[in-house]
Formats: structure tokens, C-alpha cells, sequence
């Protein structure tokens, strides 16, 4: 079927598709602007992939800072990284950094990446889990599935990519998709170098 100018450009203003990417996950699709999107998206997670070994030395400093009653009682630094300083000097970028702040202000995780626990750690909240199912009487294979589940939400809890993003308004789905489809979309790796958060009353 015929794909006209309407279309690509309302599936641009979607995803950020550049404007040949946009016709031909049209026309792949039959016109089908939703699985397009999808099309785009996978596209998008696949490029960003083939982008792991790269170097990334910019970036940018994303911050956020809560106020209460006028007066500031927590904020969160984050330094985003990118390849070249024409991403990092882009609106889309910068934008990402504020959110990224704001999520990790809001959802206070204590690591980046799962790898950044330490097995000793991770050990110890099994056995913590463990010694609690069986207190209340779970054993076996049911015990070590409960433990598994209860892990899970463990990563979630406490490793920021893990998480899911806290405005849906902005994305849906996890920390990790979004910077992904974000590394895809920009055509750069885009990753959280570190973070810092501040709290009033925590040490």
C-alpha cells in the first residue's frame, strides 16, 4: 500500500525516527503505525546493542531537588554518559538526565547495575528470605521458588535499572528499556556513569 508524507512524519513526532527509518517501518508494516512503532522500537534496542563497546567520555549532570515548605530536603546528581558532545549538548539528552535525577530521587535505589551488589550481599538477603518462608512453614522447591520471586522485587527495590520508570507519562517500562531505546533513538551508548542522593536526616 501506499505510504504518504502524513504518516511518516506523525510516526516521527512518535518516536524520533529519523525520516527514511519512519517510511520503511511503514512500509514494512502495511501502514500499520503501531506495529511500525514497535518495528522502530526493536530496531532501536538492536542498534543500541551493537553500540556496547564503544566509548562514552560526554555527557551531562542531571540534577533534581526536592523542596518542602521552601526549603530543600533531598536531591540526586546523576552523570549521564554519551559518546559525542552533540548529543550531550541536545534537549532530548538533557531532558533524559532531569528525569533520570527525579526517578532517582523519588524511587531511591542503591546501585546502578545488578552486578554492582556483591555476592556476599546478595547471599545474606537470601538467607534472610529463606530463614522467613521458613518460619512460616515453605520448603523445597516451593521455598526456592518464593525466594526466587522475592529476589526479583529485591532487584527492583535497590538496582536503578531494575526499576520501573516512575513517570509513565514520560515512558513505560523500566529504567534499562528507556535508556536503551533512548541510545537508539540518539544513534549513541547512553548509560548512568554514577549518582549521588541526598537526603536530610539520612546519613
Amino acid at each position: 500500500m501506499g505510504i504518504n508524507a502524513k504518516q511518516v512524519q506523525q510516526l516521527r513526532e512518535f518516536t524520533g525516527a529519523g525520516m527514511m527509518d519512519a517510511k520503511k517501518a511503514l512500509q514494512e508494516t502495511n501502514g500499520d503505525a503501531e506495529e511500525a512503532m514497535k518495528l522502530l522500537r526493536k530496531k532501536g534496542l538492536t542498534d543500541s546493542k551493537k553500540r556496547d563497546g564503544k566509548v562514552a567520555n560526554e555527557g551531562v549532570i542531571g540534577s533534581y531537588t526536592h523542596l518542602q515548605q521552601g526549603r530543600a530536603v533531598s536531591g540526586v546528581l546523576v552523570q549521564l554518559a554519551c559518546e559525542t558532545d552533540f548529543v550531550a549538548k541536545s534537549e532530548e539528552f538533557i531532558i533524559l538526565s532531569q528525569q533520570l535525577a527525579m526517578h532517582i530521587a523519588a524511587m531511591k535505589p542503591i546501585v546502578i547495575n545488578k552486578e554492582d551488589i556483591t555476592e556476599k550481599d546478595i547471599q545474606n538477603e537470601k538467607e534472610i528470605l529463606r530463614s522467613q518462608e521458613e518460619s512460616d512453614g515453605k520448603e523445597g522447591e516451593i521455598l526456592e521458588k518464593i525466594i526466587e520471586g522475592k529476589m526479583k522485587s529485591f532487584y527492583k527495590d535497590n538496582v536503578v535499572l531494575e526499576q520501573v520508570f516512575c513517570n509513565p507519562d514520560f515512558y513505560e517500562g523500566t529504567v534499562g528499556n528507556m535508556i536503551d531505546e533512548f541510545a537508539g533513538r540518539l544513534g549513541e551508548k547512553i548509560y548512568i556513569k554514577q549518582f549521588y542522593r541526598l537526603e536530610i536526616g539520612n546519613q
